[in-house]
């Protein structure tokens, strides 16, 4: 079984395997599998969370990539095309896991906290000035319309890696012929319309027009990629420059900035929910952290109501 387990790697030699492998085969030699199929189904569900984490840009600890928040995002975000019954099992799987590397709770008794610098975390406003000064001064035409359409795209409505990949040109439109809102239509199982925020209705009109031309059915970001995977904005990104002082592009924290904005922005929680693309409110409990304190008077007097 040793050698079973030692020999493991995922079908098609996926980017960041060299990154997580070790960890991933280290955490199921504690899982002591004793039989051939229990130790693939293991292989195979901490490899998935292994690779996502990557893709986020999370640290290569399982002692991370397993706590009960990762999963859980894992499990709505990375899964997008699995049916319900088998991302049931892979959360089951993982959570078995969790219980072997985290010991269920820590020896402080409560559970695992992920670093208020993970990825997830929003960025500053210093941090996203320099991320668009970082994106507008790339080296080449390509790099920078790329950095700008995904923090367009991120902080404009909210889309992580999974659901950037898909978006074509005539995904996007402008209502009251060309001059209202911009619209966003996502593809995949959490198909929606959703309405760019102000800011940033310029960045993805301007990435739009400029490929509007050539035909309007094309890829809006990387459009010359015709090969896509779920590996295709971080190998783009791998190709950047980096800058010093200046932080990563990671979409889970500009989708965590578009959140913030719209929860302290006092939009109905139904609205949110249905912008986000979640079913739960769950999914967007990782937020609550980051939000603003309500002064005890503004909240006496919203809790209270009207007269």
């Amino acid at each position: 079984m040793s050698q079973r387990i030692d020999s493991y790697r995922p079908a098609g030699s996926p980017a960041g395997w060299s990154r997580v492998g070790d960890e991933v085969r280290r955490v199921v030699h504690l899982a002591d599998p004793q039989l051939p199929y229990k130790a693939r189904e293991l292989l195979s569900a901490l490899a998935k969370l292994a690779l996502f984490c990557n893709t986020e840009g999370l640290p290569g600890n399982a002692e991370v990539w397993l706590s009960r928040e990762v999963i859980e995002r894992f499990i709505a975000v990375g899964c997008p095309n699995l049916r319900e019954g088998t991302r049931g099992n892979y959360r089951s799987r993982l959570l078995r896991l969790s219980e072997i590397v985290l010991g269920g709770e820590c020896r402080t008794g409560k559970p695992a906290k992920l670093s208020a610098s993970v990825p997830n975390s929003p960025y500053s406003r210093t941090e996203l000035a320099d991320l668009w000064g970082w994106a507008s001064g790339q080296p080449t035409e390509e790099l920078r319309w790329g950095c700008r359409t995904l923090m367009g795209l991120g902080l404009g409505v909210g889309l992580d890696s999974p659901e950037v990949i898909p978006v074509r040109v005539h995904d996007i439109r402008r209502a009251s012929g060309g001059t209202g809102p911009v619209v966003v239509v996502t593809r995949g199982p959490r198909e929606r319309e959703i309405l760019c925020r102000r800011p940033w209705e310029g960045v993805l009109a301007s990435a739009t027009d400029r490929l509007d031309a050539p035909g309007s059915a094309r890829y809006l970001f990387r459009p010359n990629c015709y090969s896509r995977g779920s590996n295709t904005v971080t190998n783009f990104l791998d190709r950047t420059h980096p800058s010093p002082g200046v932080p990563r592009l990671v979409m889970g924290r500009l989708r965590s900035n578009w959140l913030v904005e719209l929860f302290e922005e006092r939009l109905p929680i139904t609205v949110i929910v249905a912008a986000a693309g979640v079913d739960t409110l769950h999914g967007l409990s990782r937020i609550l952290p980051f939000l603003r304190a309500v002064p005890a008077e503004e909240a006496a007097r919203l809790l209270r109501g009207g007269q």
